[in-house]
């Protein structure tokens, strides 16, 4: 089984919420991403979202498109952010790994070559951000072939009949917008999400996950409580920027956000329990 399937099978069992953490491949040094990586696993992140550099990142707020391009100015690419997930599993088997992107690296590299790539280097799933569920078949079988789980996006302005079709085609989780716009805005409206939210999990055969606008312990246990899980991004890639240069700094920074989300979120067991 998929390490995600493994990873959030376990976690339900044990009643606890998903803490995915997404930083840029690349971003704000080459030799940051591999220790950053580590250290969000050893605060208690469950799932890795490794965004790959791109000239373009649409869905992206002022923090991530600045870490995009910090990331390509330095020669981010989509080799090295694979040569990163490789480097990666060299100490850790266990904790599953997600690239985050865009089409146009992918197309590029060719869908069948980047997913054995991706496969031989320990990736388990890949999020595309702007490649529709119509257009998407070609890229699906390749990633299926190669045992990794094609996971999409489902927004706030999302029909129901469309929401349907993606869960059906999802694998993996589901990775519910909560707001409408770019991410690391600040303005969750907790009713709306949870209105959304339940039209999504209605019909998803995989966990929810809530990404764009989580940056603390707060609001991740307010997202958790109506979830499966939670995705932190724009926090994350702001503290890495501004601890530039000094790789334990930047380590003590990710601590100091994800520590405190990983103790809120493990507090909703109790009141499960």
């Amino acid at each position: 089984m998929n390490r995600i399937n493994l990873t959030l099978q376990s976690l339900r069992e044990k009643r606890r919420k998903a803490l995915v953490t997404y930083i840029v491949s690349g971003d704000p040094s080459p030799g940051a991403t591999v220790a950053a990586m580590h250290a969000l696993v050893d605060a208690g992140a469950d799932i890795i979202e490794l965004g790959v550099p791109f000239s373009d990142p649409m869905a992206e707020g002022p923090v991530i498109q600045r870490g995009h391009e910090r990331a390509l100015a330095q020669g981010a690419s989509l080799r090295k952010t694979l040569a990163y997930v490789s480097e990666f599993r060299a100490r850790d088997a266990n904790t599953p790994v997600v690239l985050m992107g865009y089409a146009n690296p992918v197309e590029r590299m060719g869908y069948k070559h980047f997913a054995q790539l991706a496969k031989e280097a320990g990736v388990d799933g890949l999020l595309t951000v702007d490649l529709p569920l119509e257009e998407g078949g070609e890229l699906d079988t390749c990633l299926q072939e190669a045992g990794l789980e094609n996971i999409f996006l489902v927004a706030p302005t999302t029909s129901s009949a469309r929401i349907k079709d993606i869960c059906e085609a999802a694998r993996g989780f589901v990775y519910c917008v909560s707001f409408k716009g770019v991410t690391g805005a600040d303005r969750l409206d907790v009713e709306a999400i949870a209105e959304n939210l339940a039209g999504v999990k209605s019909v998803a055969k995989t966990p929810v996950l809530v990404g764009f606008g989580i940056k603390d312990a707060a609001s991740a246990k307010q997202i958790g409580k109506l979830s499966d899980g939670v995705v932190v991004g724009s926090a994350l890639v702001n503290a890495m920027a501004q601890n530039s240069g000094n790789l334990d700094a930047i380590i003590h920074a990710l601590a100091s956000i994800i520590q405190p989300m990983r103790h809120a979120l493990d507090e909703l067991v109790e009141i499960s329990l």
